[in-house]
């Protein structure tokens, strides 16, 4: 019976979203954007659509770090914003308050009870969060809202992160200025790398081979390994699903460009590759406006390709 048992439904979210497109012939981005998005500032915000071209709903939706924390912000405030009401405040009661029990553990983040759409928190706080670690934080008790975006598996140990060391810092008078703190981190940041495949061998002569695929599921029809414009590079060119594409990987650095890969929608992608072994190449796309990066080895195998 509906309202006996916690389960986390996605599905049931992309039914909803399916319902306002029906109801208002426009999907669920294109419905938000003149009465949340624009107001809010929140430019050029993508959602991913089903194949019958449906807004996913529960996932899927890009938009910037700031543009979440303006979310949190919204919430915060009641539904107003700027002097207007975008949200009825009486939605906002409700949507984040505790609708139903969804567990037991006072240590996790996970059970202390759920709204709609939202996950209620430990120290009175609640807030959306999607997979790998995004976060909108809004702690109403504190008058703050913290915004994170990420990419690992271990969601709960960002929140402790949260817990344990920006909450307790929070004070109801400005904080002083810590110019020892703010320049260790500069300098963390700056230091901060992605690593890159590193060569351990001299290319084989394969450049401009064209190699083609049985059917995959990946509908990947063929890949032909090509010479990059500056020395070392590779450039990758694809034929998938029956159309061609070209990326190109950096030796040594990080070549920005775009990529469709895996299934993923042609977005701002990072590449590079080496040779990191006599009859392997190794390529990593970056895809930095998510936290996603695909590792693609291609072997070669008896005059043929592998690719993993």
């Amino acid at each position: 019976k509906p309202g006996t048992h916690f389960q986390y439904n996605t599905l049931a979210t992309y039914m909803q979203s399916a319902m306002v497109q029906k109801a208002t012939g426009k999907t669920v981005l294109e419905y938000l954007r003149p009465r949340l998005f624009e107001p809010l500032g929140i430019e050029q915000p993508t959602w991913e659509l089903s194949p019958q071209g449906i807004s996913t709903g529960g996932y899927g939706l890009s938009i910037r770090t700031e543009d979440i924390a303006k979310f949190g912000q919204l919430y915060l405030q009641k539904g107003q914003w700027e002097g207007k009401q975008l949200v009825p405040a009486a939605w906002v009661e409700a949507a984040t308050a505790r609708q139903t029990s969804n567990g037991s553990n006072p240590k996790s983040d996970w059970d202390q009870g759920y709204g709609y759409q939202f996950w209620r928190c430990r120290h009175g706080a609640y807030r959306g969060d999607g997979a790998f670690g995004q976060y909108c934080i809004v702690l109403p008790e504190q008058d703050a809202v913290i915004a994170i975006t990420s990419g690992l598996r271990d969601m709960q140990a960002v929140l402790n992160l949260v817990w344990d060391n920006l909450l307790p810092a929070m004070d109801s008078k400005p904080l002083p200025a810590d110019e020892p703190a703010s320049t260790k981190l500069a300098k963390t940041l700056q230091g901060l790398k992605l690593r890159i495949p590193e060569s351990a061998a001299i290319p084989p002569k394969v450049l401009g081979k064209k190699y083609v695929f049985a059917s995959n599921n990946q509908k990947l029809d063929a890949i032909t390994l090509s010479a990059g414009k500056q020395d070392g590079e590779v450039t990758l060119d694809i034929v998938s699903n029956d159309e061609a594409s070209s990326i190109a990987c950096g030796s040594s650095a990080w070549r920005k460009t775009r990529i469709a890969w895996g299934g993923l929608p042609e977005q701002p992608a990072a590449a590079c590759g080496a040779w990191t072994a006599d009859d392997i190449y190794t390529a990593k796309f970056c895809f930095y406006e998510t936290p996603f990066v695909a590792t693609v080895q291609l072997k070669l195998v008896d005059g043929g390709l592998k690719l993993t």
